[in-house]
């Protein structure tokens, strides 16, 4: 009589699916709705009043413009949970499970390497030298002197800067899952082509109406 072969139990399809923290720029976020909303202003104020070609030539400049404004403030995103990390860039949208990371690097950009050395920049999370030497500066100071003279505690602040801080918190949670069990560490890459088509489509037509004259 022979026992059946000893085979791993599947994995717990049962278990739920983590949430993922988002990271995006606030400062992006805020200078792309600033830069749309004069686009619009300026765009629709030339389409309504505008004179021959002036119409065409601003709805051209319009489809280049919104795509690409938009790609590089309001689409940068990073979504992080238990299985993997997912990078929202202006042209690509990168998917790395947590084994494929080697490091989380920051210099005068954040970066994120793969264990096979690629590296793609988390355009989320800019760089802020200002900010980094202002928190330097707060925590050099460390108190400060009353009317008398007297010292006092100054008030708390940040240890590290925002930017800092998350990728102190991506870094966490690439140590607390290096792998998981199932999950393939295959990163894959997606080119934004809703981004680049409309873009590229209202180049073509600004270059053949200036080129038309």
């Amino acid at each position: 009589m022979t026992t059946p072969d000893h085979q791993p139990p599947p994995p717990d399809a049962s278990r739920p699916e983590s949430r993922d923290r988002v990271y995006r720029s606030p400062a992006g976020l805020a200078g792309g709705v600033l830069l749309l909303a004069i686009i619009g202003w300026l765009g629709i104020d030339a389409l309504v009043s505008g004179h021959g070609r002036t119409p065409w030539l601003t709805l051209a400049a319009m489809i280049l413009l919104v795509p690409l404004v938009s790609a590089f403030t309001l689409r940068p995103a990073v979504h992080a949970n238990d299985d993997r990390l997912r990078v929202r860039n202006p042209f690509r949208v990168i998917v790395l499970p947590w084994g494929a990371i080697a490091s989380l690097s920051s210099g005068y950009s954040n970066e994120v390497v793969t264990t096979d050395g690629a590296k793609y920049q988390l355009w989320a999370i800019p760089v802020s030298l200002r900010s980094r030497k202002r928190v330097a500066r707060r925590q050099a100071r460390g108190g400060a002197a009353d009317r008398r003279g007297r010292l006092t505690p100054a008030a708390p602040a940040p240890a590290r800067s925002q930017a800092d801080q998350a990728m102190d918190d991506l870094r966490e949670l690439s140590e607390a899952h290096p792998a998981t069990e199932g999950v393939q560490d295959t990163v894959s890459v997606r080119w934004a082509y809703e981004v680049m088509g409309p873009a590229l489509a209202g180049a073509v037509v600004l270059a053949i109406l200036l080129a038309v004259g």
